[in-house]
């Protein structure tokens, strides 16, 4: 038997993915169903998964799958007539593999390498959408707490607004993470660093891949 935020929120990862083909996201989850914090969604979504309602589709950011819809055998569960003991539920595994491509020059532009190698990121650095890593390389962004060996995490997208840090494709070869910006019917690229000066562009020879997610740092 499900117990009723369970049956809920069952009801509410199937509603949305019915509707927008994306299961929905801790943050939307804890607010439809007025939990207080994200740990308890992290225990519902352990309990549906055990009980085999849903499972976890891997290397994807907010992939939640429903395998087993609620229906009317699926009674709510009545209150006790006195207290049990009940099993502390584990903690979900909320780390999730994205695509790891290559390096990114947060200096002069170099060329994005495609890769094939999986990054495990904590969920919580994502929002939703679609998700790639780069490895910084290079000092032009320190001012921006960007710094050489860091790992970018990058939503992928094609439009980003003035003076937000973009994955920024020039003259369609090389790849550089910048702030950009629009002045004057050109593309400027900002760096983070005084040491360095703005790159100029014409609108057509840029092409917006990402705009930055959040920052990983390994300490060695």
């Amino acid at each position: 038997m499900l117990t009723r935020k369970q049956h809920e929120l069952l009801t509410f990862i199937q509603t949305r993915l019915d509707e927008a083909g994306i299961s929905p996201s801790f943050e939307e989850m804890k607010e439809a169903l007025d939990l207080k914090s994200k740990s308890g969604v992290h225990r519902l979504i352990s309990a549906l998964e055990e009980r085999g309602f849903i499972r976890r589709l891997a290397n994807r950011a907010r992939a939640l799958e429903v395998i087993r819809e609620p229906g009317t055998q699926d009674k709510l569960s009545r209150p006790a007539a006195r207290p049990q003991r009940v099993a502390t539920p584990q903690p979900a595994n909320d780390v999730i593999e994205i695509p790891l491509h290559g390096r990114i020059a947060a200096g002069a532009p170099i060329e994005a390498l495609e890769g094939a190698t999986m990054l495990p990121v904590p969920a919580a650095l994502l929002g939703p959408g679609e998700h790639y890593a780069l490895e910084v390389s290079g000092d032009s962004m320190v001012e921006a707490g960007i710094l050489d060996g860091d790992y970018a995490l990058i939503r992928r997208t094609e439009v980003a607004r003035d003076g937000e840090i973009v994955v920024a494709l020039v003259r369609g070869e090389e790849a550089t993470l910048k702030y950009l910006h629009r002045e004057k019917g050109l593309i400027r690229l900002d760096p983070a660093n005084a040491a360095y000066d703005p790159q100029f562009y014409a609108p057509a020879d840029v092409q917006v891949q990402g705009r930055l997610a959040g920052l990983l740092r390994r300490y060695h």
